[in-house]
C-alpha cells in the first residue's frame, strides 16, 4: 500500500472518503481536543478542592492539638 504525502491526497484509504480537515483540525485543535481540554480542567479542579480540604481538616486538627497542649 502506498503512502499519502498529503492528508487531502488519501492513496489507499478509501477513494478519497475522508473528511476534509479543517486548518484547526489538522494543527490538533479541533473539537475533541476543547472536550479533552474541559475533562483535564475538571480534573484539575476537583484534585484542588480535595487538596483545600485535606489542607483545611489539617489545619482545624492542628488547632485543636495546639488548644489541649496549652490548657
Amino acid at each position: 500500500m502506498t503512502v499519502s504525502k498529503n492528508i487531502n491526497n488519501p492513496v489507499g484509504m478509501g477513494g478519497g472518503k475522508r473528511k476534509k480537515l479543517s486548518r484547526a483540525e489538522r494543527q490538533n485543535n479541533g473539537p475533541h481536543r476543547n472536550l479533552d481540554r474541559k475533562a483535564a480542567a475538571d480534573q484539575k479542579a476537583e484534585l484542588v478542592r480535595k487538596m483545600r480540604e485535606k489542607a483545611a481538616a489539617a489545619e482545624g486538627a492542628g488547632q485543636a492539638g495546639d488548644n489541649t497542649a496549652q490548657s
